[in-house]
């Protein structure tokens, strides 16, 4: 069977869930083969190998931490001159969509970004798209090369299935324009204590109904009660009531998780294009006719101040 090399996206050793949901796909369509790059990488290797990982190329240099992408898609271009891969698969964060952009141009291959669904085809994968603001659902392939695809996190089921997890060490050779954009100072993100928003299965959102960011407490609760990201509309953030590190929407991010929760959140397209390929999506409004409703899987039409709170009570008393 081809192999397929799977970019694996994690902390110091710690897997991402969305780089586990590749190898699923992966499976899918041929042998994962993991690509660990940076400190920890060869910590990457027990998870990777239990996920389906038939081996892990890691490689560590200074470069990937002091500088920008270039040097991750130097080691991604070695793996992929060692693998011959059927496929190429990268989680889809911004630094993700820039590293399989930049490796497709070098091989000459097609490129298919934020896929929610993979499966093998008679000439190559067959990646699933939701296109205009996921109105539409298409289904596209690569025609030239092989194939590198960005897949959107939340698409696939985390799967357990143990493989040999090989680990080999995988040389690189880092090109003059690996050392372009060095990075100069970094300052943590400060803890919430919530997971990633693009990573959640669960996401609480609010938006211009909240009416203020005194008033968010009230969405960061019931995203607490249920081990939820806080994600905010574009309107609450242009308001300066939620950072913009938490906007959902097509200038914000992509979020696709099993539940999500909207309120007081009209539905405009562009807040749309960033959710609407969430699995089940609630959403609470005092408005009957927002457009928010054409789209939900069950909806409330209330004052979100009154049905909010009762919820997260609901919440705790059930878990309770």
């Amino acid at each position: 069977m081809a192999e397929v090399l799977v970019y694996v996206d994690h902390a110091d050793g710690a897997v991402r869930k969305p780089t586990l949901e590749l190898l699923t796909l992966a499976r899918r369509i041929g042998e994962p083969v993991a690509v660990a790059l940076g400190a920890g990488a060869e910590n990457t290797a027990a998870v990777l190998a239990e996920h389906g990982a038939v081996k892990v190329l890691t490689a560590d240099a200074p470069e990937f931490t002091e500088y920008l992408v270039v040097p991750k898609v130097d080691a991604l271009q070695a793996a992929y001159d060692a693998v011959s891969p059927a496929a190429v698969l990268v989680p889809s964060s911004a630094e993700g969509k820039e590293i399989a952009a930049r490796l497709a141009v070098r091989i000459g291959s097609g490129i298919i970004t934020d896929a929610i669904d993979l499966e093998a085809g008679d000439e190559g994968p067959v990646a699933t798209q939701a296109a205009f603001a996921a109105s539409f659902t298409t289904k596209s392939r690569v025609s030239k090369g092989t194939p590198v695809i960005t897949v959107k996190p939340n698409s696939a089921p985390v799967e357990a299935a143990p493989a040999a997890g090989t680990v080999e060490a995988l040389a690189v050779t880092f090109g003059a324009l690996a050392t372009g954009t060095k990075v100069v100072s970094r300052t943590p993100r400060e803890s919430t204590g919530r997971p990633e928003l693009t990573e959640a299965a669960i996401v609480v959102s609010g938006g211009r109904g909240v009416n203020g960011a005194e008033n968010f407490h009230i969405i960061e609760e019931l995203a607490d009660s249920l081990g939820a990201a806080v994600g905010a509309s574009r309107a609450a953030v242009d308001a300066g009531w939620y950072p913009h590190s938490n906007q959902v929407g097509q200038t914000g991010k992509s979020v696709s998780p099993q539940l999500y929760i909207a309120s007081g959140i009209s539905g405009a397209i562009q807040h749309r294009a960033g959710m609407q390929t969430s699995k089940t999506i609630v959403a609470i409004n005092k408005d009957a006719e927002a457009p928010i409703f054409d789209l939900v899987d069950y909806g409330v039409v209330g004052d979100l101040f009154a049905v909010v709170p009762q919820l997260t009570d609901e919440i705790k008393a059930r878990k309770g």
